[in-house]
């Protein structure tokens, strides 16, 4: 048994938990939080046999799309008087990153 463990942008994983359900693999969402952008992400959580991680991957891998955003950067502390005018930065974000781990054991109660 494995435990497929992916962290992706918050509006891809909708239609990446419909699809794995399509394909009747249970799947558990966590709304998580980054920590370079503060935008909100999506952790899924897949309990899977050995053979469906690759469907589990492929599915993912379809549904993470990157994208550009731009975020507005924080003003540096400056001094009174001083000027400082931030502009926005693009950068992308999106995609998905993806952990696969063995489970020593599964009980359903």
């Amino acid at each position: 048994m494995k435990m497929v463990v992916a962290i992706m942008h918050g509006d891809d994983a909708g239609t990446a938990i419909e699809a794995l359900a399509d394909k009747g693999i249970p799947t558990t969402r966590l709304d998580s939080r980054g920590g370079f952008l503060q935008k909100g992400n999506a952790t899924l959580l897949c309990g899977c046999s050995e053979a469906q991680v690759d469907i589990v991957m492929d599915v993912l891998r379809n549904r993470s799309k990157s994208r550009t955003e731009f975020l507005n950067p924080l003003p540096p502390v400056v001094e009174p008087g001083e000027m400082f005018v931030p502009y926005p930065v693009e950068v992308e974000v999106g995609g998905a990153i993806v952990f696969v781990l063995d489970v020593e054991r599964f009980d359903k109660l």
